[in-house]
């Protein structure tokens, strides 16, 4: 192989957000890697390899199609010479187990994927590549300005220059980062906020930070005891700025003392503070010491709570506990937006899977699975992100729905059935509910809510309609009429005799008869 070239690795999962997170954890070409395909099973990843000849492959273990055992078995027995990486949940230890019988390399636990551990996975296993030389990570270039101080600091490079050159330029004890979002970019109303926070400070040095990731930041350096005047003037200047009609979210991240933890503090407090904007989507400006308090209780959602449920065709009381699920969760605002997507999104597979093992046409939902997670991922803000939750939901319930009007439609015949044939038996709603395998007071409910009038209405109503034939027929006396049509008490039968038809049985008998 050729010296001093990138890395190249193949990542294969069937989850677009595992794919998604993985790509987005490490700057690869920076540390020698790149990307050269992505795949969601064992067959796409074969034909990967075959066209892009990788040095790693990430895979997942349990994939449809092949899953990770027998695509590292593929691998082996034809590309001996690539390297494979197991991703791996904490219950398929026996899986693992067996491909390192086959020879691979590393293996990672999904709930433990971050930046650091991948990277050390991908460099461990590329020491093992014979004449494998990574790209070379650019020189350390000669000091020149804070600017370059800055930008390699942030940058993870430690250089070797003295402390003396940094209090040079920033002589106060204190640091903290200020970072500004916007829904675009617009680079004088940046100036603008530039000059407007150095006017509220004379002895404050302020310095503006590259813009990385979408985020204009700014670099305080002040004494101990300035601190309050920084938030009184953020939140100032920011109100001042509202009549703009461009949207601006403000973080002013915790003060800390050591310079060179200025990456840190970007990448973790800053970050993190203008991450909330995601759920808190009515807030604007961010200060460390003074967010929203948070929920007492995490929100927890109980996947076999809810699966019961949802297999006992409780439906509604399964999305009711979907909607309180995320609208608990979407006060939890300090937990990382890449969670939040991923639990939605498993919401999405779960469903798909549990209408499929219930019997219900679950295909095209099966089909447009991953279209819902690509938009949940794309989500901008929590509330939007779970709208498209909404929306799934939605399509589900026209599934159940359709299927259930069916089904009860079915059902509710065959109980009209039962009681216009054993109407003059003594039914019950338990008799009922044994018969059909119903319990007495959800019968009595699906009963009304299915065919808009009660059992017990309905049984008197078949009752009297009989009795009425038999009472113009003029032969049985009352009484045995009665007693043919289910009522064993005589008299209660003349009270409800009458409230259905205005007479009583000897008057209604009368009536018709004379008309004979």
């Amino acid at each position: 192989m050729a010296n001093n070239q990138f890395c190249k690795v193949l990542i294969v999962d069937d989850e677009l957000l595992i794919r998604q997170g993985i790509k987005h954890s490490i700057d690869w070409e920076k540390e020698g890697f790149q990307i050269i395909d992505e795949a969601t099973n064992g067959e796409e990843a074969l034909a990967s390899i075959d066209k892009n000849q990788p040095h790693i492959v990430i895979t997942d273990m349990v994939m449809p199609v092949m899953d990770g055992e027998m695509l590292t078995k593929e691998i082996k027995d034809k590309y001996p010479e690539i390297e494979i990486i197991i991703l791996s949940s904490f219950g398929e230890f026996d899986y693992v187990r067996n491909t390192f019988q086959l020879g691979v390399s590393d293996y990672i636990l999904k709930p433990q994927l971050e930046g650091t551990s991948l990277l050390t996975s991908l460099q461990k296993t590329a020491k093992k590549i014979p004449g494998l030389i990574l790209q070379e990570k650019a020189d350390n270039a000669t000091v020149n300005s804070i600017d370059d101080v800055i930008n390699r600091v942030m940058a993870g490079e430690e250089i070797e220059e003295n402390q003396s050159f940094v209090e040079d330029y920033f002589p106060h004890k204190y640091y903290c980062l200020l970072g500004l979002t916007f829904h675009n970019e617009n680079d004088s109303l940046i100036k603008k906020i530039e000059e407007q926070l150095k006017k509220s400070f004379t002895q404050i040095y302020i310095k503006r930070l590259p813009k990385k990731q979408n985020i204009s930041a700014f670099l305080f350096n002040f004494e101990q005891g300035q601190a309050q005047a920084i938030k009184e003037s953020i939140r100032m200047t920011a109100t001042s700025l509202t009549f703009t009609d461009e949207k601006i979210v403000w973080g002013l991240a915790e003060p800390f003392e050591d310079f060179f933890q200025i990456k840190r503090a970007y990448q973790i407090d800053l970050m993190k503070l203008l991450n909330y904007h995601f759920y808190l989507v009515d807030e604007k400006i961010f200060i460390y010491d003074a967010l929203p308090n948070l929920p007492t209780v995490e929100a927890s959602f109980q996947l076999a709570k809810f699966t019961e449920l949802f297999q006992r065709r409780q439906f509604e009381e399964a999305f009711s506990y979907i909607e309180s699920f995320t609208e608990k969760l979407m006060q939890q605002y300090t937990q990382d937006e890449f969670t939040f997507k991923s639990l939605l999104g498993n919401i999405v597979f779960n469903i798909v899977i549990l209408l499929g093992n219930m019997g219900y046409d679950n295909k095209r939902l099966d089909r447009e699975k991953y279209h819902y997670i690509a938009l949940i991922e794309e989500g901008k803000s929590a509330p939007t992100t779970v709208a498209v939750l909404t929306q799934f939901l939605q399509e589900v319930i026209f599934i159940v729905e359709n299927v259930e009007e069916k089904s009860n439609q079915s059902n509710m015949q065959k109980l009209l059935d039962y009681i216009d044939q054993y109407y003059a038996e003594p039914l019950t709603l338990a008799e009922m509910g044994e018969k059909f395998h119903y319990n007495p007071s959800y019968l009595s409910k699906y009963f009304s809510d299915n065919h808009h009038q009660g059992f017990s209405e309905y049984l008197n109503q078949m009752r009297i309609k009989k009795s009425m034939e038999l009472l113009r027929e003029g032969k049985d006396p009352i009484a045995k009429i009665s007693m043919r049509v289910g009522y064993s008490d005589h008299s209660y039968f003349c009270r409800v005799f009458k409230n259905f038809t205005g007479y009583s049985p000897s008057s209604y008998r009368r009536k018709h008869v004379h008309k004979r």
